[in-house]
């Protein structure tokens, strides 16, 4: 009983941790920038039906780099320390572009269209993002946890659709600075979860480890 007790807990943890970095990863608030900015024209129906399409786009896309991963670093030759160090240097280009810079206006569209290119790819999956999630899905190997980062990456995926959905409600409740700030913030922790790949890849390169 303790032993499942502990595995239960142990795959709640895990589970949690996976999602606060696919959450973070996707930058929420700059997404509902972006997102507020292209629907400034839209309808309340058009914005949910919008926010749906771009939550499964971004559903499809992310669930392809996570699954795939280690086969395209196989294809390429490249180990997956030397994408850490990638992935985490892109990753903290894209923190410091949240933190020190002010949020590029989109101009509204009434084309359907936008909610791949550019709202799901490069604005929600850009290629940080894409480094980060081939690696996290790389790293994890066992079938169980594979499962449960999957789960993770569904749960930040609908965390981030209703966020989208709420945008005008959010916007009215907070103001647009507020959403900057809220940005600001993404970036930080982004910057961390960088420094975090560098030094995981920069490591295992020098000991060894895998």
């Amino acid at each position: 009983m303790q032993k499942d007790d502990l595995m239960n807990s142990s795959g709640i943890s895990f589970l949690f941790s996976i999602w606060v970095k696919f959450f973070f990863l996707f930058t929420p608030f700059f997404a509902l920038t972006m997102f507020l900015s292209i629907t400034k024209e839209y309808t309340e129906p058009q914005k949910r039906k919008l926010a749906i399409q771009v939550s499964l786009a971004v559903f499809v896309l992310c669930l392809i780099m996570f699954f795939f991963g280690n086969i395209i670093f196989a294809v390429f030759g490249i180990t997956l320390d030397a994408f850490r160090v990638g992935a985490g240097a892109l990753l903290f280009l894209s923190a410091v572009k949240l933190v020190k810079t002010e949020q590029p206006v989109l101009s509204p569209s009434s084309d359907e269209d936008v909610a791949v290119v550019p709202l799901a790819l490069p604005v929600i999956v850009g290629p940080a993002t894409i480094g980060a999630l081939l690696v996290l899905g790389a790293e994890i190997p066992d079938v169980r946890q594979k499962l449960l980062g999957c789960v993770a990456l569904v749960i930040a995926i609908v965390c981030l659709g209703i966020i989208l959905l709420l945008g005008s409600a959010i916007e009215r409740a907070i103001g647009r600075r507020g959403i900057g700030i809220l940005s600001k913030i993404t970036g930080l922790i982004l910057a961390a979860l960088s420094a975090q790949l560098i030094l995981t890849g920069t490591l295992h390169f020098f000991t060894g480890e895998h």
